[in-house]
């Protein structure tokens, strides 16, 4: 029998996409609004827990209560910064800037 497909149905299993991914993507667009929050690997493997980005922003301001622009409408920031990371995730990937997992590309060669 010849092997005549593969299929990776979860995102994460060919790199790393929320360690390498989103979580950078999440702290450009706080640099970029130019918030002093920065989200490290152990923080953001605990923000995992909950589900959705912007709900995730959400719940980050409300248990770790970071600084906010004063008069900012929480609700309006959190979409902005929602928006913006969707925006650096898109450029991280379409610059290669999300590494593959090891042994990836070696299977995706030899299967090829």
């Amino acid at each position: 029998m010849t092997l005549q497909a593969l299929i990776f149905d979860v995102d994460g299993t060919l790199a790393d996409t929320e360690r390498d991914g989103h979580r950078v993507a999440f702290n450009a667009a706080f640099a970029e609004a130019g918030l002093d929050w920065h989200w490290s690997v152990e923080l953001y493997g605990q923000l995992l827990a909950i589900t959705g980005g912007k709900e995730r922003i959400r719940h980050f301001v409300a248990t770790c209560q970071p600084p906010l622009p004063p008069g900012e409408d929480l609700n309006a920031l959190i979409a902005r910064l929602h928006q913006a990371k969707t925006r650096h995730y898109t450029a991280l990937l379409a610059q290669g800037g999300i590494p593959l997992r090891p042994g990836v590309k070696r299977l995706l060669q030899e299967a090829r």
